[in-house]
């Protein structure tokens, strides 16, 4: 990807993020209705997204280099170990995708996910976190995060009386990723910066995430019943590689639009497609109503005002 992104093309890429995102958390909720397990269901969306990166890594010029680049800057201490980690913070992503989606639907998922990503996106900003550095909070910018917020506060007050007495608390799971989720946009930038490509933080995402499932899956399995057998349906399995969208798109972007930009953008993904999903495939606790489509259509707008100049 060019160093030098347009403005609308950068947002453009992010949308394509958003939309990704949505589709995974549809896949990711229905796999883990199948299983009965939501945190088997995150497993096997991570554990299918690292398999892809470690042959896309050892299989490409640029994976390999980035990875060597990546071990010479730990070693000279140029990037913190704990960088790594930043694959935590989505692996409690799509953990929430497998646990929350089934019940609540995928667009009241998605508001609760930008209303995180919203206010943390512009903290990250503004203290200067990721690799682009401190990028002031002008009026569009902080104009078009207020309209984000209640445009999701609209949204939100016309489901929750159709959802039953546990469906808001696990609105705290995407609600409590959303608003790190850019601190692992803005560390996945600085990865990025340092191994040339957007592969390598791809790829320690997947590593960090599958490694911090597999280990709650492991604690979890002795005081659970078993998760059902695998489905064989193929589009199950697609959550990985759509995570890896993500991911590669995020990490490549952070730096040139900043992490508000890049959130806000693809938040507009994010609703656009999730609503168009429920709508397709409607989930009988979760219906789209007016107020949803009405907010999704406000934070669109809210997305133009915060990428005036």
């Amino acid at each position: 990807m060019p160093r030098h992104v347009p403005l609308p093309t950068g947002l453009g890429l992010a949308m394509v993020a958003g939309l990704a995102l949505a589709l995974q958390s549809r896949i990711t909720g229905t796999m883990g209705q199948r299983l009965d397990d939501g945190l088997a269901a995150a497993l096997v969306s991570f554990g299918s997204g690292l398999l892809v990166m470690v042959l896309l890594t050892l299989g490409t010029r640029a994976g390999r280099a980035g990875a060597s680049a990546l071990r010479g800057a730990l070693s000279r201490r140029e990037l913190p170990p704990w960088y790594l980690a930043a694959g935590t913070i989505g692996a409690s992503l799509v953990l929430g995708q497998g646990v929350a989606v089934g019940t609540v639907g995928v667009a009241l998922f998605t508001i609760a996910l930008v209303a995180g990503q919203t206010v943390g996106g512009l903290l990250v900003d503004r203290v200067g976190f990721g690799a682009g550095g401190r990028k002031r909070l002008t009026a569009p910018r902080l104009a078009g995060s207020v309209l984000t917020l209640a445009a999701v506060a609209w949204a939100v007050s016309a489901k929750f009386t159709t959802l039953g007495p546990g469906a808001p608390a696990l609105l705290l799971l995407p609600l409590l990723a959303g608003l790190f989720y850019g601190f692992q946009q803005a560390m996945n930038g600085r990865i990025g910066a340092v191994a040339g490509t957007p592969l390598t933080p791809t790829l320690t995402n997947f590593a960090a995430g599958t490694v911090v499932l597999l280990a709650a899956w492991l604690i979890k399995l002795p005081f659970s019943p078993p998760a059902h057998a695998l489905p064989h349906d193929w589009w199950l399995y697609s959550a990985g590689p759509l995570g890896i969208v993500v991911v590669f798109l995020s990490a490549a972007l952070v730096r040139r639009i900043g992490v508000l930009l890049l959130g806000l953008g693809g938040v507009a993904g994010q609703l656009v497609g999730s609503v168009l999903l429920d709508l397709a495939f409607p989930s009988p606790v979760a219906a789209v109503g007016t107020a949803t489509v009405l907010g999704t259509a406000l934070t669109l707008i809210a997305v133009v005002i915060a990428a005036a100049p």
